[in-house]
């Protein structure tokens, strides 16, 4: 038996599957999972750096660019946001806890959409916590300039209005 989930009012219908009873199509919810890994593969370097053995956030970037292609199930993109997000619990470094955090929701966005937003933002944030203090803030916004940057021109205007809307709740973060 098939079980679809309506939307309930809960979340930003534009961030919920048409399948689902929300308002976003199949080929901007993969443009948003490709922009998230994006975001994240962006900044792995940081992640490798510290713990240049362990694959898991690799792996749940490559998962989510997988998913976007219609290469991987949400199964798997939800397996692979688990095993990046223990690689953030196992760190002991802040940014690079940073970019585990952010290829885990970079994945997530395969099952939830609305989570590309937390793969940049932590994406940003770990440039932050990287970066000397005194540059940290400057840091913080070339990246999430960067991220701009990179946005396609598809989901530019769903992606902007979705950081306007949540600044407060990501640490004010996308103000660059």
């Amino acid at each position: 038996m098939t079980r679809t989930t309506q939307y309930t009012g809960r979340r930003d219908p534009r961030f919920v599957a048409a399948h689902r009873g929300g308002l976003l199509d199949v080929d901007d919810h993969r443009l948003l999972a490709s922009w998230a890994a994006d975001c994240a593969e962006h900044v792995l370097p940081l992640f490798a750096l510290e713990y240049p053995e362990d694959e898991r956030p690799r792996r749940a970037i490559e998962t989510a660019r997988a998913w976007s292609r219609g290469q991987a199930t949400v199964g798997e993109a939800r397996e692979a946001a688990f095993a990046a997000h223990a690689a953030a619990r196992n760190a002991f470094d802040a940014a690079a806890r940073g970019v585990a955090r952010a290829a885990g929701h970079a994945a997530a966005t395969a099952h939830m959409a609305d989570h590309e937003l937390s793969a940049a933002a932590y994406a940003i944030r770990a440039v932050r916590l990287a970066s000397p203090a005194a540059d940290a803030v400057a840091a913080g916004e070339r990246e999430c300039r960067w991220q701009r940057e990179h946005l396609p021109e598809a989901i530019r205007e769903l992606v902007l209005s979705d950081e306007e809307r949540r600044n407060d709740k990501i640490w004010s973060i996308f103000a660059c």
